[in-house]
């Protein structure tokens, strides 16, 4: 490449280094608005967990999330997983085998598809 070719582009490109240099400006504005907002929201997602709130983290066949959370710590605490024992420390709160079953299998859909759900259920089986 010759002398003067080098020069002329030399010159094309200290011509775009403004925009380039806004562009760039823009670009990590934009990202730092993005990171703010992705903060946001898992701030927020975060606050519901720990309030509990929505309809996902309402009683399903009168077992909330407490007492199942401190059903699943009784067992652990025994040392089972027998649900003819779960049974029983739901009945002693009221609340039939049937619907202690019904209420399982929801709570465990609710954990899956809702995950704030299953963070909250985990915050009162450790007991925090």
């Amino acid at each position: 490449m010759g002398l003067f070719k080098q020069m002329k582009d030399m010159k094309n490109v200290v011509a775009e280094a403004p925009g380039m240099v806004q562009q760039a400006n823009e670009m990590a504005a934009n990202a730092q608005q993005m990171a703010a907002q992705q903060q946001a929201a898992a701030a927020q997602q975060s606050a519901a967990a720990e309030a509990g709130t929505g309809p996902d983290f309402e009683p399903v066949n009168g077992l909330s999330l407490e007492i199942y959370a401190e059903i699943a710590r009784t067992l652990n605490a025994e040392g089972t997983t027998d649900q003819n024992r779960a049974r029983q420390l739901a009945e002693a709160r009221g609340i039939s085998g049937a619907d202690w079953d019904a209420a399982v299998a929801e709570w465990t859909a609710r954990m899956t598809r809702n995950h704030a759900v299953g963070k909250r259920f985990n915050s009162l089986y450790m007991g925090r």
